[in-house]
């Protein structure tokens, strides 16, 4: 009987994507995934380091897992990702329940350490790699609605941004090769996917076919930039759509945003997180650009595509932070008028350059309220932005039934805003994988509602429609 196999992830969109990859390498040592951790012979947690409420959550969900170890014999836990890294001895000494503890790039090592576990032992590999990038491994789509995936272009990270913990956790930058993620896009095509989004803590610094010193290691082969990589994809298939994510300001440059106007299937949507709105701060965040830079570059992102979506991260409360340095954030997304933001009070995280070298020295509470008034201003910015589109006609992917009403579906534009729109459409039933073209008739700072003016069936349902 086959192995089963339960993988619960937290944080961001590489570590879902990491889970695929975790349950193709388990599905070749006998293990078929269960949405259930109670069915499970192993159970997986895929953990973030990120800010301090992510590690808690994570605890407090290891500490669930003794009470199920206890009513099913012979289950295994087992701690992945930015945790495994960074808390590899207390997880394995404190926390009795976890039996093996693997870090992102050790993936591989799974069904070895999976075996020592079964030995009695207990099992880790945290160690980084230089190379990894799991690129000849094709996923098992976890939780997928046969729409949209992922699809993981690079791993690690070469900033030192003096909050994060991420190259400490996931290593060196390293590109994944072309031709492989190609591959994959185009083997999604054929099973249906509508859409993909290329991912990688920082895609802009994308570079194939050469060294972190800059010299070119096999010079019968082209050096493939970001920009040239979203291009190959766009080629895959007219139909497919293109995202990407995550941009960093100081390296991204015209000829993505050139790219991204020429291909009408690369999605006019930009995640640019700018952190803060002072230079000052910036300077101490070590995020490689002032505010004067960043507004530059969205001037340039406006001036390619006026139409292009623009979303961000801001962190509130950073070491040093002052009033002043809180006022140019808020002046900024009053400038900048994103469409969406994710905001969150700064959380020292340790051995970061910020933990080493600046005292947490703004109080919580100040914390607290300058990040609601980010959150107040934002929500407007954000239902502003929205508003602008009533009128317009959009196309639309759908993506499923509405959560607030089985009348309704969902799915997204260009820009990546949700638009809410009838189910049924004369008649015919809308279903999700189909295009739409859709009129905006009001919209709200979470996202569009709109009704249907056509939309374009799938193959079979054209078939059956015909008939």
């Amino acid at each position: 009987m086959s192995k089963r196999v339960y993988i619960e992830s937290y944080g961001c969109q590489m570590n879902f994507s990491d889970s695929e990859i975790v349950a193709s390498i388990l599905a070749k040592d006998g293990y078929v995934t269960t949405d259930k951790a109670e069915d499970a012979d192993l159970v997986l947690l895929n953990t973030c380091s990120i800010r301090e409420k992510a590690e808690y959550t994570v605890l407090q969900r290891i500490n669930e897992m003794n009470a199920l170890k206890a009513r099913k014999k012979g289950l295994k836990v087992g701690v992945l990702g930015c945790m495994a890294e960074r808390m590899r001895e207390d997880l394995l000494e404190k926390k009795k329940v976890v039996d093996l503890v693997v870090g992102p790039d050790a993936y591989r090592s799974l069904p070895d350490l999976l075996a020592e576990v079964d030995g009695g032992q207990k099992a880790v590999n945290v160690l980084l790699s230089r190379e990894e990038t799991y690129g000849e491994i094709e996923p098992v789509r976890l939780v997928s609605n046969g729409i949209t995936a992922f699809v993981t272009i690079m791993r690690g990270c070469d900033n030192m941004c003096a909050f994060c913990v991420v190259p400490f956790t996931r290593g060196r930058e390293r590109s994944r090769d072309p031709h492989t993620i190609v591959d994959e896009c185009r083997q999604l095509v054929t099973q249906g996917y509508k859409e993909v989004t290329l991912l990688g803590q920082n895609v802009d610094s994308y570079r194939w076919n050469i060294d972190g010193r800059g010299t070119v290691k096999d010079p019968a082969q082209p050096v493939i930039d970001f920009a040239d990589l979203l291009a190959m994809v766009a080629e895959v298939s007219p139909t497919l759509r293109v995202r990407y994510s995550t941009s960093h300001p100081k390296d991204m440059t015209d000829k993505v945003l050139e790219v991204m106007a020429r291909y009408p299937n690369i999605c006019k949507y930009i995640h640019l997180p700018v952190q803060s709105g002072s230079s000052a701060v910036l300077e101490r965040m070590n995020r490689g650009y002032t505010r004067e830079w960043y507004l530059e570059r969205v001037a340039s992102i406006r001036r390619h595509m006026p139409d292009c979506a623009i979303s961000t991260d801001i962190i509130s409360g950073f070491c040093g932070e002052t009033e002043e340095d809180h006022l140019q954030t808020l002046s900024l997304i009053g400038s900048v008028g994103y469409d969406m933001a994710f905001m969150f009070k700064y959380s020292e995280r340790p051995k970061t350059l910020a933990a080493r070298k600046y005292p947490d020295d703004v109080p919580e509470v100040v914390k607290g309220r300058r990040l609601q008034e980010i959150i107040d201003l934002q929500k407007r910015m954000s239902h502003q932005r929205n508003t602008i589109q009533v009128g317009l006609q959009q196309e639309v992917l759908i993506e499923g039934v509405s959560k607030r009403s089985m009348e309704h579906m969902y799915g997204r534009n260009g820009q990546n805003a949700v638009v809410i729109v009838p189910r049924w459409n004369q008649g015919v039933e809308l279903h999700r994988g189909q295009y739409a073209s859709v009129r905006i008739l009001s919209g709200t700072a979470g996202s569009l509602q709109g009704e249907l003016t056509s939309f374009t069936l799938s193959p079979e349902l054209d078939d059956q429609h015909a008939a």
